[in-house]
C-alpha cells in the first residue's frame, strides 16, 4: 500500500524510536468487576485547571500521548474524529501527555486539530495514580472512564476506531 502526501514525503519514521509500543490489548470490563474511581489533577497546556473526579457523571476518555510517538500521530485522527462524534452524547476525552514540553504538546495539538485539553505528566503523577490500569511504558493507551470515574475499557496500544466505538457504545448505554 503506497500513500502519497501532497506536501512532501511522509517523515514518521523518524519518531518510530524512543517509546514502547502498547501491545494492541482491548480490555473491558463488567460493571461488577470494575476498581475504585480514578483520581488526579492537573494543569492542561492551556492553563485549566482539571481535576478528573470533576468530570464524574459523563463517560471520559483519557489518551496518553506524546508528541514524537509515531502510533500516537497514527491514532490522533481517529481520537478527533471519534471525540466530536461522541460530545453530542456528553462523553469527554483527555489527553495525557507523558513527555512533551507545552511547545511540542500544543504544536502537535494545534496540527491534528484536537478538540479537548491535555495535561502534562512528565513528573509521572498521573501515571501514579492510573498504576494498575495503564502499563507506565505503553504509551499511546486509551482508557474509557464510567460515569462514576471507574475504569470501563482500555486499549494498550494505537486504538482501532471501531473497538473504541464499540467500547463508548457499551459504556454508554450502561
Amino acid at each position: 500500500m503506497s500513500v502519497l502526501a501532497a506536501c512532501g514525503t511522509d517523515t514518521s519514521e523518524r519518531y518510530d524510536t524512543g517509546y514502547v509500543a502498547g501491545d494492541g490489548v482491548s480490555t473491558e470490563i463488567a460493571p461488577a468487576d470494575r476498581g475504585e474511581p480514578v483520581a488526579f489533577t492537573g494543569t492542561s497546556f492551556a492553563g485549566e485547571a482539571v481535576d478528573i473526579a470533576a468530570m464524574r457523571g459523563s463517560v471520559v476518555v483519557l489518551n496518553v500521548w506524546y508528541a514524537s510517538c509515531a502510533p500516537c500521530r497514527q491514532e490522533a485522527p481517529d481520537l478527533k474524529a471519534i471525540a466530536e462524534e461522541y460530545a453530542p452524547q456528553g462523553v469527554s476525552f483527555l489527553g495525557i501527555n507523558v513527555r512533551d514540553a507545552a511547545g511540542p504538546a500544543q504544536a502537535f495539538e494545534q496540527n491534528f486539530a484536537i478538540p479537548y485539553p491535555s495535561v502534562p505528566d512528565t513528573d509521572a503523577s498521573i501515571m501514579y495514580a492510573l498504576r494498575g490500569q495503564v502499563a507506565p511504558n505503553a504509551v499511546p493507551s486509551t482508557l474509557v472512564l464510567d460515569a462514576q470515574g471507574r475504569v470501563a475499557a482500555r486499549i494498550s496500544g494505537a486504538i482501532d476506531p471501531s473497538t473504541l466505538r464499540s467500547m463508548l457504545d457499551t459504556v454508554i448505554a450502561e
